[in-house]
């Protein structure tokens, strides 16, 4: 039976990742895989992950099973992060293994409740969502994003794309920090969102996988909060890997927002849907989020370490965008000082791309996606030097 596997698409991250790690040059970068660096290149471990780890090595009791919706203290403390509040009577939430998990059991969710449902999601938009939604054979749609000249979104597009948008269908959105691109929504324009998804009958779903990353812990979720106030269904993918850098915990949560009466129902399902697939979900990186959000010490130092991330990563921005006006002698890269997140798209062809990797041994995805957190101070200006010598 085995013998009728046929290959299956490579990851071409993945595939990059391995040519990175090929290539011997010792002056290297690496901007393709989207995991936060430090200056020195590492993934560090947070300060209020380290000690909230020790404080559950030296108190935890049992490793036995948490409930199929995960722990009930977890999903409070991620409503109320992403949500400010957390809109009890509406709200039904679980656990997942990571923003990856969440999506897809958002995505199992829709053809459940929906299977005729079409998905929007926007062009550009992570390879993931696409990859998930073709396996599970859910019709999708695209709607624009990028403005490929000016590198900023293009809402007259997008809303133009969206007005095609039926009772029943889904928006697929990205909360902030838009991956790959970098370019996000303003408050205006998700009121904009809102107002059409009201009047369509269209459902929001919203992936926020960088929380924290962009303008701060309550700017990044603004919009999320104004569509959930706004819309009476709401499907929520939170992950936990970029802003605890907790990433091979594999921790995130699933929130849906549904009118009260059928709250129990939809609880339920989410339950249900967590068995199906992997029964009880993953509880270690979910206990540390926890007691990190809810110990005042551990989640002032976790804040306090996040926007060290987040400014640094801003300043990172700032220093390239002005290298390359210095070197350009125009602000057409000013861009991507007004990105926000890990990534920035630059607009260069798959030919420039190419060239950076093999003549600069820089590398970033074929789309020219780049990951700001793979840069450092001493990396920006050879990364605007090879920008300009390869014509982008």
């Amino acid at each position: 039976m085995l013998g009728n596997l046929k290959p299956q698409p490579a990851d071409k991250i993945l595939q990059l990742m391995g040519q990175f790690r090929a290539d011997p040059r010792e002056d290297k970068i690496d901007l393709g895989v989207g995991v936060y660096k430090s200056a020195d290149g590492v993934t560090p471990v947070m300060r209020a992950v380290k000690a909230a780890e020790k404080q559950l090595w030296e108190t935890e009791t049992t490793k036995s099973y948490t409930g199929l919706a995960g722990d009930p203290a977890f999903n409070a403390a991620m409503a109320t992060l992403v949500l400010g509040e957390a809109l009890s009577d509406r709200l039904s939430s679980v656990a997942t293994p990571g923003g990856t998990g969440a999506c897809r059991q958002a995505f199992e969710l829709i053809r459940l409740a929906n299977p005729e449902a079409a998905l929007w999601v926007s062009d550009p938009t992570w390879p993931n969502h696409l990859s998930i939604l073709n396996y599970l054979k859910i019709p999708t749609k695209p709607y624009r994003y990028f403005d490929g000249e000016t590198r900023a979104v293009d809402f007259d597009g997008m809303m133009a794309d969206l007005a095609a948008v039926k009772a029943g269908d889904v928006v697929l959105l990205h909360g902030c920090c838009h991956n790959p691109t970098g370019a996000n929504l303003t408050l205006p324009e998700w009121r904009a969102v809102a107002d059409l998804c009201e009047k369509t009958g269209a459902m929001p779903m919203i992936d926020i996988a960088y929380q924290g990353f962009g303008d701060g812990l309550d700017d990044d979720a603004a919009g999320v909060r104004l569509i959930a106030e706004r819309l009476p269904e709401v499907l929520i993918a939170a992950s936990c890997s970029k802003n605890f850098g907790i990433y091979r915990e594999r921790t995130g949560a699933l929130i849906a927002l549904s009118e009260p009466a059928k709250r129990e129902v939809t609880q339920g399902t989410l339950a249900f849907l967590n068995r199906q697939n992997y029964s009880f979900p993953p509880d270690h990186g979910a206990r540390l989020v926890t007691m990190i959000l809810e110990d005042p010490a551990l989640r002032g130092d976790w804040q306090a370490e996040l926007e060290e991330m987040r400014l640094g990563m801003l300043g990172l921005r700032e220093q390239l965008a002005k290298e390359l006006r210095t070197l350009s002698g125009s602000d057409r890269f000013g861009f991507i000082a007004e990105h926000r997140g890990m990534f920035s798209r630059l607009g260069a062809s798959p030919e420039q791309v190419e060239r950076l990797k093999s003549e600069h041994g820089i590398y970033m995805v074929g789309d020219s996606r780049l990951n700001i957190a793979g840069l450092n101070a001493k990396s920006v200006p050879v990364l605007a030097s090879a920008i300009l010598d390869v014509g982008i």
